[in-house]
């Protein structure tokens, strides 16, 4: 591969943190919009992505370019989860995809990706992530409901940059729908500021100045593991894109073994902290292909930045004062857009859907998935996502490849 890169090292310090900050702010939108939706503190989400990220990089001996955010894979999860168990039940679960990416870690060194191909083939990734997408449709609809006309200028306004804007402006549709979303609402007086003006400049964040351990169940647990099966392929996907990006083979040094492993422990660490999971971030990658500085040096500013932000309690505070239908207009765009991926996944690897085999796979994913399919276990369920990726794996190991009736 060429490297066509600008050399991050013949940068300034000041260059370096003035671009470090620029690739915060692509990857800041997702970063906080996860925990709004979902109940987390956005504060702390910005905390553990930034202390996530430093993990990564000293598992993978600071050599890979990857910034980790919060991962929309697990919105409708820990949705479902915390109306079952609460709050620190589903952060327990959180530890089950922590764990996921471990195992998956360890097997890759062992059987390389031999092994993950046989077990999530495009024909079981792209339903499920179209699952991912489609779950939480009624939610983003019922958000958009309250206020309609906010719903349709913060979608309209990020259809606008996605299609008509260039260079970074075109990375963060998410923070200018949010942003002219959130000043329409002010001017309309719809905004509740009394949380901003009295909160204090610097503040650690919530979830950690009042830490609870996450309370250890085995439903949320089990629950959680096979929603991890998307972000794991998807990470494996990403290393790839970084590692055409810079030039190197990430894949081989420091390995894809110890990207998963890095991935792991950021997740397994903001478990413990009272964020949601993390995943490596395509739109910072996409970010650094414009500006061809691709540095992890410059990454790791990236992540420190985060955790700075995450004290300043007045940005915690007006990240909490979003109105929802603001959100609703955001996720309107957002949900179909994980989905859309989905159906890429499949049209990319074509996948034939003339084959019954093939068939029968996505049609019973998608069914058990969009469904709200739960089969009872006792004290425990499958349900969801995680069920319909658990079918997933299972007939397509069952169904024999010629089968084609």
């Amino acid at each position: 591969m060429r490297n066509t890169t600008m050399d991050a090292s013949a940068l300034s310090w000041a260059r370096k943190t003035i671009v470090g900050v620029q690739f915060l702010f692509v990857a800041f939108g997702s970063t906080v919009l996860v925990p709004l939706l979902v109940g987390l503190d956005p504060a702390t989400a910005l905390f553990t992505a930034g202390l996530g990220t430093f993990i990564f990089h000293m598992v993978t001996r600071g050599k890979v370019p990857i910034f980790l955010g919060s991962s929309f894979a697990f919105i409708a999860p820990i949705i479902s989860a915390s109306q079952q168990w609460g709050m620190p039940g589903t952060l327990a679960g959180i530890m089950g995809v922590a764990l996921v990416y471990l195992v998956m870690s360890a097997l890759i060194r062992w059987q390389g990706r031999r092994l993950l191909e046989r077990l999530f083939p495009p024909v079981v990734i792209g339903p499920v992530i179209i699952c991912i997408g489609l779950s939480l449709a009624p939610a983003a609809v019922k958000m958009a409901q309250e206020n309609w006309l906010l719903a349709l200028i913060s979608l309209l306004t990020a259809i606008f940059v996605l299609v008509l804007g260039s260079g970074l402006v075109k990375l963060v549709p998410v923070v200018c729908g949010i942003f002219v979303g959130y000043l329409s609402a002010w001017l309309m007086g719809l905004v509740d500021a009394s949380a901003v003006s009295s909160a204090p400049w610097f503040a650690l964040p919530h979830s950690i100045v009042h830490f609870e351990l996450p309370e250890f169940a085995w439903e949320p647990f089990l629950f959680m593991i096979p929603v991890a099966i998307a972000p794991v392929i998807e990470h494996i996907g990403d290393v790839y894109v970084v590692s055409a990006v810079a030039g190197k083979d990430f894949v081989k040094d420091p390995g894809l073994h110890r990207t998963m492993l890095g991935d792991g422990l950021a997740c397994f660490a903001a478990s413990l902290l009272g964020g949601p999971p993390v995943t490596t971030y395509s739109e910072v990658t996409g970010a650094m292909q414009i500006t061809r500085i691709i540095s992890p040096a410059v990454i790791r500013i990236a992540a420190g930045t985060a955790i700075v932000f995450s004290i300043i309690g007045k940005l915690s505070a007006i990240l909490q004062s979003i109105p929802s239908a603001v959100l609703g207009g955001i996720m309107l765009l957002l949900f179909g857009s994980i989905a859309a991926v989905g159906i890429q996944n499949l049209v990319n690897n074509k996948v034939n859907l003339d084959h019954t085999r093939n068939i029968i796979i996505v049609s019973v994913t998608l069914t058990l998935g969009i469904g709200g399919a739960i089969i009872p276990m006792g004290s425990f369920s499958l349900s969801g996502i995680g069920l319909s990726a658990l079918a997933g794996v299972i007939l397509n190991l069952v169904i024999p490849k010629h089968k084609d009736a």
